[in-house]
């Protein structure tokens, strides 16, 4: 399954590394330090789900592989809630 309409590869793309820069900016110690490493995996492999979506053998297949990159916003929407909580920062959606 090919996409070529609507695609969020450079959408994904752009989402890992305001990630990537933000965990750059975090405090590296203690809970903080292992919530940065978790929001920094789940929301650089968003753009990895959705990349095997787009070369998906079925229907099925392609369905499976969105749930996962869902799945991991959702996570990633967590970390970066639980992170604000716990230093005052401001809410990822703002970066």
């Amino acid at each position: 399954m090919n996409l070529k309409r609507d695609d969020l590869r450079p959408r994904t793309r752009q989402f890992a590394l305001r990630i990537i820069r933000m965990y750059g900016s975090l405090p590296k110690t203690g809970a903080a330090k292992v919530i940065a490493g978790q929001m920094l995996r789940s929301g650089t492999s968003v753009g990895a789900h959705y990349a095997e979506a787009c070369h998906a053998k079925s229907r099925a297949d392609f369905v499976c592989k969105i749930e996962g990159a869902m799945q991991e916003l959702e996570e990633t929407r967590y970390w970066s809630a639980s992170q604000k909580h716990q230093r005052g920062m401001r809410d990822f959606s703002r970066w």
